[in-house]
């Protein structure tokens, strides 16, 4: 069972090797949705996300046995490239089991991290398979993107700083994969201030955790044809039971929201995020009424973008 001095524990031990992220606001944007907005900017993170405080909370905690033959792990890029970084700053190997749609600019932030890339099909049992096959040949130690509570002990340090800055937030917003940031943030944000609501977003093209809590278990996703390129995982075993007990409620979002709320945010906060994270604005956007005259956190988790295709210019 994770607790939030777990959280407290992560923080320590990765504070010297992340930014404490600013927290940016928008006069404009608070009027638009008659809200008052925080945005907590991972996309200014080393390696461009979020994902860099739950892999090196969890490389941090190997022995030198595991470290031994480098470490390995599966990622559509963000996570990735963090565990690639991580591994390099420790001198060891780091191998990714990458889909072979993954962006080409996700693939070379793996690459320039030094982390080894094995190619494998867009999804969730190719994965599986290729990572067990690696695994079985290098004896690697395996760096979960989600399922694991060390990494979930990581990601919940961002709603931590954010909780710590912001005093009085009504709700938090943040993406929904594989569900290690939101567990993370729940369980932060229920120890810290149990009255404080926990929003998921999710792309209505792989929307597996919104099915899940309707089901009362896991459901694998239907299709992932989703521009949230980093949404497209399944949700946890680990993660999802937190997410299933304490969420209140998950939020869908179109593709055309998802792209609309990317052009806002970079037009009004002058900022370059991903389709990944503008799907927190785009929920709120769409659900303005749920939100009206609250204090809202919103996790904008990376920055990670492939400049050749903007959009809204195509």
């Amino acid at each position: 069972m994770i607790t939030y001095r777990d959280i407290e524990l992560a923080h320590d031990r990765i504070s010297n090797y992340i930014h404490r992220t600013p927290v940016l606001t928008s006069q404009t944007l608070n009027l638009e949705s008659s809200s008052k907005l925080y945005f907590k900017c991972e996309n200014f993170q080393k390696t461009g996300s979020f994902k860099i405080r739950g892999a090196t909370n969890a490389i941090l905690q190997l022995n030198k046995k595991q470290l031994k033959n480098g470490i390995i792990t599966t990622s559509s890029g963000n996570h990735g490239a963090a565990v690639s970084y991580s591994a390099k700053n420790m001198g060891i190997s780091a191998c990714v089991i990458m889909p072979k749609n993954t962006p080409p600019n996700k693939i070379e932030n793996v690459k320039r991290y030094g982390g080894e890339i094995v190619f494998c099909e867009p999804n969730i049992s190719s994965r599986e398979e290729t990572l067990y096959q690696m695994v079985k040949k290098s004896g690697a130690s395996i760096i979960h993107p989600y399922n694991d509570h060390k990494i979930i002990t990581g990601q919940g340090t961002a709603a931590k700083e954010l909780i710590e800055e912001v005093k009085d937030l009504d709700s938090i917003i943040c993406p929904v994969s594989g569900g290690g940031l939101l567990s993370g943030t729940i369980l932060t944000a229920k120890a810290l201030n149990p009255n404080l609501k926990i929003y998921g977003a999710e792309p209505e093209n792989a929307d597996d955790t919104y099915r899940s809590l309707i089901n009362k278990k896991i459901m694998s996703n239907e299709t992932t044809d989703t521009i949230a390129d980093g949404l497209r995982a399944q949700v946890g075993t680990l993660t999802f039971p937190i997410i299933q007990e304490h969420v209140e409620e998950i939020l869908l979002v179109s593709e055309k929201m998802i792209i609309d709320s990317m052009y806002v945010i970079w037009q009004r906060l002058k900022i370059i995020i991903e389709p990944s994270c503008s799907i927190v604005f785009a929920a709120l956007l769409l659900n303005s009424k749920k939100f009206e005259n609250e204090r809202v956190g919103l996790i904008l988790t990376g920055g990670n973008y492939d400049l050749n295709k903007i959009p809204w210019q195509n």
